[in-house]
């Protein structure tokens, strides 16, 4: 598959489908694992689904759903008015799962689900099981919420949420997981890792830019088909990284949220930054004051 500017990003529907909002297939992507929706309900309304043999990710944006399931009931999820407000609450399902969401309030989720082989135990995420991170420095500080975090009792996927400040950078140093690579003893440097970037913005004329483009080891590069890309990001917006290096900037006066979801080859994050820029980690004097964005409980930094 030949990727571009136009097929890199995926727009928000115009005409919604049972709340639907955005979706990401395999087929979509050309890609293996990530299956994604964006949905909104309003309150009392619901919605059903059972995709068999896939491991399941549902992240609360904002409101309050109740859940049920073959694997359990919650009848609250969700604490938070919008990703710019608080911690997220999140459900993880494993394969063979069936899954009904009824709406308390007027609500809005991300799903995500990718083939899985082990059964896990369901699980509901908290906002006090988030962990906080504030990673890089300066003007390239931004707060990472880790739902999924790598660890956690499932067979691939990876969840976490990022925020990033006006004007700052994020995903920066660039960097990459697309080639699973060992070291001599067999410890993982890289994987090959799938991944999606939803993005809200906190006013709705805001934006983001998104740069994706591939190193000359990357599968893409060497099969004459690279990737070098900068893309302008409004809120709803999702980019598909199937490949190469990702950074992004937020423009002045507007933070910036994107919800990352990942899977492949392993259930990690070990990633290869770009070595042109990788020097500017040195560089760094301090955090960004202006995070975390929201008072967190300092039990939950890590």
């Amino acid at each position: 598959m030949k990727y571009t500017a136009d097929n890199l990003v995926i727009h928000p529907q115009t005409v919604h489908a049972a709340g639907l909002q955005i979706e990401v297939t395999p087929q979509v992507a050309g890609w293996e694992y990530i299956h994604f929706q964006s949905r909104r309900l309003l309150r009392g309304e619901s919605w059903s689904f059972a995709p068999g043999a896939y491991e399941i990710a549902l992240v609360l944006f904002s409101g309050e759903l109740r859940a049920t399931s073959n694997r359990g009931e919650w009848e609250s999820i969700g604490r938070r008015s919008s990703v710019f407000s608080g911690l997220p609450e999140a459900l993880y399902l494993p394969l063979n799962s069936t899954l009904s969401v009824e709406a308390l309030t007027e609500c809005e989720f991300g799903v995500a689900w990718v083939s899985a082989w082990q059964d896990h135990p369901a699980r509901l995420i908290s906002q006090v099981d988030v962990t906080v991170e504030l990673r890089g420095g300066d003007n390239a500080t931004r707060q990472i919420n880790g739902i999924l975090r790598p660890g956690f009792g499932c067979d691939r996927l990876v969840v976490v949420e990022v925020l990033t400040p006006s004007g700052n950078w994020s995903s920066y140093p660039p960097h990459k997981h697309d080639v699973h690579r060992l070291d001599p003893n067999g410890n993982l440097l890289e994987a090959d890792l799938e991944e999606i970037y939803y993005y809200k913005i906190d006013h709705p004329e805001g934006y983001a830019f998104q740069r994706i483009y591939t190193s000359p080891d990357s599968p893409l590069q060497r099969a004459g088909e690279p990737i070098d890309e900068v893309l302008l990001l409004r809120d709803g917006d999702l980019v598909l990284i199937p490949e190469g290096f990702h950074p992004v900037t937020s423009a002045p006066g507007y933070t910036t949220y994107y919800l990352n979801v990942l899977a492949g080859s392993a259930q990690a994050l070990n990633a290869v930054d770009d070595p042109q820029y990788a020097w500017v980690k040195e560089s760094y004097h301090a955090k960004d004051p202006r995070l975390p964005l929201y008072p967190v409980d300092p039990g939950q930094r890590i």
